[in-house]
């Protein structure tokens, strides 16, 4: 199955980008034994509208149509649940042993996601109800999406 991490912005180059990076390439080798990955990345410019909803709209069309056909959705939203790294595994798993042939992690711009794209997601997840600036949230979630294949993997990378 192939994972997509969709982000609304660029990162630069930088600390961040070196992270992020870091944990898409690792996934690619542990992942394939597991019949998960490639991890890739796709960014969408943020959106020049001037009114947020006009943002968000256009940003979730750029979103939705950026995506592979068929594609799982787990959109990053803080109204979102929780999910500790094993059960965050276990729902890529499960989608995996499902047939589904991508799966989608979306994190949305500075002004949050439009409906459109939260309405087709089939798990909303959040990091807590802190708020984290988009940079690092994209950092955070290529160490899950890396974190779970090591626990399929039975990697000793993870230690619960």
């Amino acid at each position: 199955m192939r994972l997509v991490l969709a982000c609304v912005g660029r990162l630069k180059a930088g600390a961040e980008r070196e992270l992020v990076t870091r944990y898409v390439d690792r996934i690619r080798p542990a992942g394939r034994p597991l019949g998960l990955g490639p991890c890739d990345m796709i960014e969408i410019a943020e959106s020049a509208a001037r009114r947020a909803e006009d943002r968000m709209a256009e940003e979730a069309g750029a979103l939705l149509s950026a995506l592979p056909a068929g594609a799982g959705l787990v959109v990053l939203d803080p109204r979102g649940r929780n999910l500790s790294s094993e059960d965050f595994a276990r729902r890529i798993a499960s989608d995996r042993d499902g047939g589904l042939s991508a799966l989608a992690f979306v994190i949305g711009g500075a002004d949050g996601l439009g409906e459109e794209v939260r309405a087709r997601a089939s798990l909303l997840i959040a990091y807590g109800t802190a708020t984290f600036p988009h940079q690092l949230v994209r950092v955070m979630l290529a160490e899950q999406i890396y974190r779970a294949v090591t626990i399929l993997a039975g990697h000793p990378y993870h230690r619960a």
